[in-house]
C-alpha cells in the first residue's frame, strides 16, 4: 500500500475556492486511479507556528501534520507563486520540517529517506520554474527523493486576472503532465519500499 498526502498552501483557508488546491487534487486523483490512498490538507486551515521545531507547544498544529508526513509514501506541496517565490506557508512547512534534518532512523538515514516529494506550482505570473527549482532544493535537503518530472505547473498569461480554478477545462498540456508525475512518483515509490536506500 502506498499512501500520499497533499500539504496545499494557499493563503486561503477553507472553505474559499483556491487554485492550488485544485491542482493537487487533480495530482491526488491521478494517484488514486493507481491505488494509492491519499489525504489532502489545506495548511492554512491549521495554526502552523513559525518556528524550527518539531513541537512548539500548545495551540500548534505542526506535529499532527509532521506525523501525516511521516506515515505518508509521497508528500505534494501545493502552493501558488506570491512575488516570484512560493507561499509564506510552503516555505514554513519546509522550515517546520527542517527541525529534524539531523534526526536519522536506526540506520542513519534521513527520516524522509524512502519518500517521495512532489510539487504542484499555479499561479499569474512567470515563475513555476524557479518556485519549484526552490521546493525541489527544499525537499531534497530534507531527504526526499524526487522522479522525473516531479513537478505539474500552470501559469496564465503576465498581469491578467484569470486563475486555474476558472478554468473551464484542464489545459492538456497540465493534465498530461500531471499523469505523468503521477506515474513516475508511485513507480519511485514502489522501488523505494522495495529496496531503500542503504544505510548511511
Amino acid at each position: 500500500m502506498i499512501r500520499a498526502v497533499a500539504l496545499v498552501c494557499t493563503l486561503t483557508a477553507s472553505p474559499a475556492p483556491s487554485s492550488s488546491h485544485r491542482l493537487a487534487g487533480q495530482v491526488m486523483s491521478e494517484l488514486a486511479d493507481l491505488g494509492v490512498q491519499g489525504e489532502t490538507i489545506r495548511v492554512a486551515d491549521h495554526h502552523i507556528r513559525p518556528g524550527i521545531a518539531r513541537d512548539l507547544g500548545e495551540g500548534d498544529d505542526w506535529p499532527q501534520l509532521w506525523d501525516k508526513v511521516m506515515a505518508a509514501d509521497i508528500v505534494l506541496l501545493a502552493t501558488p507563486i506570491w512575488l516570484g517565490h512560493p507561499a509564506s506557508l510552503c516555505q514554513r512547512v519546509l522550515e517546520r520540517l527542517n527541525a529534524d534534518i539531523s534526526e536519522t532512523d536506526e540506520q542513519g538515514r534521513q527520516l524522509p529517506y524512502g519518500k517521495v516529494g512532489l510539487v504542484a506550482v499555479v499561479g499569474n505570473e512567470d515563475g513555476a520554474h524557479k518556485v519549484s527549482a526552490d521546493l525541489f532544493q527544499g525537499l531534497n535537503d530534507l531527504g526526499f527523493s524526487l522522479p522525473p518530472g516531479a513537478v505539474t505547473y500552470w501559469v496564465g498569461e503576465a498581469q491578467q486576472s484569470t486563475d486555474y480554478q476558472d478554468l473551464d477545462k484542464t489545459p492538456e498540456a497540465v493534465a498530461a503532465t500531471t499523469k505523468t508525475l503521477a506515474a513516475n512518483a508511485v513507480h519511485l515509490a514502489s522501488l523505494l519500499q522495495s529496496a531503500p536506500y542503504p544505510p548511511s
